[in-house]
């Protein structure tokens, strides 16, 4: 490693791009010697370092060294991605000591889709880790030279879409798998994410530009079974199903337990057990969506008691266990998208009454979103009440709001004593 002034196994917040000082990235380089791997990160928010801290002893582990972007962000376009992406991909290159044949992409949410578009741009990408989104808008399932892991949590408002493109990429000769875990529209848990990074590396066995490794490759496959046995045993045939899958995925090519993970599959999802689940799931997927369409219809109708009702109703139903607790899950988080994409609609377009009606709902589906206070201060702002969004700025810093450029930037808050203001994990300017 070159002109990077810290010591391996240390994160660094902020590299500056030499060719392009406006550009920079978060970079974690694990202690461990040799060329290596990449691993290249995509936050919504241009939170480098956010997934970087997240899944720095899976780097460790593994030998990846991770980047992430402080510059890609939703709202972006893709041209300004590309841009964003040969800025970061020449001065990783120019820096690190990185194996040009073991170079991945990972996103979540807005981030997801830039991981994906990056790769299908990019031919030199081996594998794409896509959370809580898939591919960019437009782009159907096709037979990708990288592979793709999926990752959702079963509450997550995207994971409809998520579970049809991997059904689409059945039909393909990509390599793919989607991995689950108990949560909503957010970063993956760790452990998830060790069984993505855990399915790069024997991508990679499989391709042949990484040594099979008869240790690792023993281990997966141990703890695969034992994580199958405990499906088998709580009787959720459809995880004990999507375990095969994702071993059967991974193993393809590397070891000839694939062959007994694939007959697993097979037996499993022919049993009248595993077809009543199965069935049960898609029930309740379809009232999903058509629920959403019942609420669509309302969306223009500016009825607050109405929405009061869905929202006490759905936090109700959505706090207990199970599918039917993920779906309520996923419409919550829907509804919170939907309510955000109206509010900034609105606040943009001066249609100031309106903003007003969504954003109150967006605060009180989602009311830990730091995006809602945000968008609640502006408008507090431009109707002239300077303390009142004084303190929904505040709020919105205690929930994680850190962008303090935007934030000097808005012009409804020229008058505004914004120093005093402590951002997420930053002390007042």
């Amino acid at each position: 490693m070159t002109g990077v002034a810290a010591a391996p196994g240390k994160l660094i917040d902020t590299v500056v791009c030499k060719a392009d000082p406006t550009q920079s990235y978060a970079l974690y380089v694990p202690a461990k010697a040799g060329v290596l791997p990449v691993v290249y990160f995509f936050d919504p928010h241009g939170s480098g370092a956010l997934p970087l801290n997240k899944y720095r002893l899976l780097a460790d582990r593994y030998g990846f060294i991770l980047a992430g972007s402080n510059n890609s962000r939703n709202g972006n376009d893709w041209s300004t991605t590309e841009k964003i992406w040969q800025s970061l991909a020449a001065d990783t290159k120019g820096r690190l000591k990185m194996d040009a044949n073991r170079m991945y992409t990972c996103g979540f949410s807005g981030g997801a889709k830039v991981a994906s578009f990056v790769a299908i741009q990019h031919p030199g990408i081996r594998g794409v880790i896509a959370g809580g989104a898939g591919l960019p808008d437009g782009v159907g399932a096709d037979n990708f030279d990288f592979s793709i892991t999926a990752i959702a949590g079963e509450g997550d408002m995207n994971l409809t879409e998520l579970v049809g493109i991997n059904g689409e990429l059945d039909k393909t000769r990509t390599r793919h798998r989607l991995l689950l875990f108990n949560g909503k529209h957010e970063w993956a848990p760790e452990t998830t994410m060790d069984l993505a990074f855990a399915g790069l590396q024997l991508d990679a066995m499989a391709k042949g530009v990484l040594a099979k490794d008869p240790v690792f490759v023993g281990q997966y496959i141990k703890k695969s079974k034992a994580r199958l046995a405990g499906d088998m045993g709580a009787g959720d045939l459809l995880k004990a199903g999507r375990e095969c899958a994702v071993s059967l995925s991974c193993l393809d090519g590397v070891d000839k337990q694939a062959d007994w993970f694939r007959q697993q599959r097979v037996s499993i999802s022919s049993s009248a057990k595993y077809k009543q689940q199965q069935q049960q799931e898609q029930g309740l997927l379809a009232g999903e969506e058509s629920t959403k369409a019942g609420y669509m219809q309302h969306f223009q109708q500016m009825d607050m008691r109405y929405w009061d009702g869905v929202i006490a109703d759905l936090k109700t139903k959505g706090r207990g266990a199970g599918a039917p607790a993920a779906m309520y899950q996923r419409l919550e988080a829907w509804l919170s998208l939907a309510f955000y994409s109206m509010s900034n609609r609105c606040i943009n377009a001066g249609i100031n009454d309106q903003g007003r009606y969504y954003v109150d709902l967006y605060k009180k589906v989602d009311p830990g979103n730091s995006e809602a206070w945000y968008l609640s201060a502006v408008l507090d702002a431009r109707g002239g009440q300077q303390q009142t969004a004084f303190g929904e700025l505040e709020k919105a810093a205690a929930l994680g709001f850190d962008d303090d450029r935007r934030m000097h930037q808005q012009p409804e808050f020229g008058r505004m004593e914004l120093s005093r203001i402590k951002l997420h994990g930053k002390a007042p300017k």
